[in-house]
């Protein structure tokens, strides 16, 4: 771990980047924002801890728990919850047996998300598969897809 540290460190000082840039490296490398990475970093550059947090908080595309391998993203904006997607969900949470208040199945296999809008309310209710969109989801075909990714 150290080493990637060191070199997304080196890249920072050559690029005069900032704390977005080492976030978004780190959730390259991990797929997630390790807590123990943005200590280091926060020791290495002499910036608080906090800064890292505030901004991986505020932006969706930071995590700070590690993700599944497969991403299920549903939408819930205003269509596709009135088309159902509490159902898609529900029934996603069900079949994958992610405990309440989780997100990501124990094998780590699978993680459920959840996002505002995907803006493409004509094909609601929405889903996205490991950044394949798919429109008009049902419940069956939702399970359908689970199946072969299983």
């Amino acid at each position: 771990m150290e080493e990637k540290l060191n070199t997304i460190l080196e890249e920072y000082h050559q690029q005069e980047g900032n704390l977005v840039f080492i976030l978004q490296c780190l959730e390259k490398d991990f797929g997630y924002l390790p807590e123990d990475a943005i200590y280091w970093f926060s020791e290495q550059l002499d910036i608080p801890p906090a800064k890292f947090f505030g901004v991986a908080t505020f932006y969706a595309q930071f995590h700070l728990k590690p993700r599944g391998e497969n991403i299920i993203t549903t939408c819930c904006g205003t269509a596709c919850h009135v088309k159902g997607s509490e159902r898609l969900i529900n029934s996603l949470m069900k079949e994958l047996q992610i405990p309440s208040g989780e997100d990501t199945t124990e094998d780590g296999k699978f993680t459920v998300e959840r996002v505002n809008c995907v803006g493409a309310c004509s094909i609601a209710p929405v889903v996205i598969i490991n950044e394949k969109v798919y429109g008009k989801m049902t419940p069956d075909k939702l399970i359908k897809e689970l199946k072969r990714l299983k």
